[in-house]
């Protein structure tokens, strides 16, 4: 496996990091506890030592398995969490104002809170669940600042970052350029490039890390599904990919598959996150990974082999932006 530096923080993590969402209980269908932890285990056995959750992910569930994993094993990695918006909105929207979304006193009651289901004295990495850059001129946002400074220095937090709406990389450039956050965490994938124009190129500049999310596209990008594929009523993907869109992600996907298969990648899911991988801004791509087996694929992806500035040129001219929401 191997190591790129988490932007300025200066902590080397895997270039594969495990999505703790899918293992959180919530949205994604049946999970098994047991098997959830299989997948842990599989990934720090494979050299994954980068592990993104949320309190929203089961209510603090996707959590506590991250801190069973570090009890059981004795080891332990770098752990990006979250705090949900007050309002449970997703996305941000910009006439939200930040006293509904983050006020100081929830922002402090949801580190409490993944302190204690982490299992530990202080979070490596804190980030807003949602963004808009409009909050920066939110009159509560000095307060807000404020907070996460009082946070770090009774040791309750190292670093502060951001997971940026889906449907638009761009919203936070100003929170990048005004340097308070350490990284930002983004949607980014074969079919949704367009966090390569302005934010990675700005991330570089500020030496801000990149986490890239969702480089399978929720699933379409694995090369699993087929227009006949069917979800569980609980799985958000059945609506995700409800009606016709599932048929035409998987049109997408055939045409796709000519420019980014071969020597390179076998398999599109490993051709997914070498794609991601070959922007020098991104420090690690964390997929979803329920079962050992995606560990075990997903790990094929880190292997310094990435596609070269002609080949992106190529898979540029398969980008589909589209709109398809939760």
């Amino acid at each position: 496996m191997k190591h790129r530096t988490l932007g300025r923080t200066g902590i080397p993590v895997s270039e594969i990091g495990f999505g703790g969402w899918g293992i959180g209980k919530s949205m994604w269908g049946k999970t098994d506890d047991a098997e959830s932890m299989r997948a842990l285990h599989a990934a720090l056995d494979a050299g994954i030592d980068y592990f993104d959750t949320a309190y929203a992910y089961g209510h603090g569930h996707s959590e506590k398995l991250i801190a069973r994993l570090f009890k059981e094993t004795g080891k332990k990695g770098t752990v990006s969490t979250k705090i949900p918006p007050k309002n449970m909105e997703w996305p941000a929207h910009s006439r939200t104002a930040l006293e509904v979304a983050f006020p100081p006193d929830w922002i402090t009651l949801c580190v409490e809170r993944s302190l204690r289901n982490l299992s530990t004295d202080c979070l490596t990495l804190e980030q807003f669940h949602v963004w808009t850059d409009t909050w920066i001129k939110d009159p509560l946002w000095p307060e807000v600042a404020e907070t996460f400074a009082r946070l770090k220095k009774e040791g309750k937090i190292r670093f502060v970052g951001a997971s940026i709406n889906s449907d638009d990389p761009d919203t936070a450039l100003e929170l990048v350029r005004g340097g308070f956050v350490d990284q930002v965490q983004v949607l980014f994938n074969l079919f949704d490039q367009r966090a390569a124009e302005r934010l990675f190129p700005l991330c570089r500049e500020k030496n801000v890390a990149v986490v890239v999310r969702c480089p399978f596209d929720e699933g379409g990008l694995t090369g699993e599904l087929t227009p006949t594929t069917k979800f569980e009523p609980e799985d958000f993907r059945s609506h995700y990919f409800g009606a016709d869109r599932l048929a035409e992600t998987c049109r997408h996907v055939a045409a796709l598959e000519k420019a980014v298969l071969g020597p390179k990648a076998g398999k599109l899911a490993v051709a997914a996150l070498k794609y991601c991988l070959s922007f020098e801004a991104v420090s690690t791509v964390i997929p979803g990974m329920r079962k050992s087996s995606h560990v075990a694929q997903n790990a094929l992806a880190s292997d310094d082999n990435y596609y070269s500035a002609k080949e992106l040129k190529a898979i540029a001219e398969h980008r589909w932006v589209r709109h398809f929401s939760l």
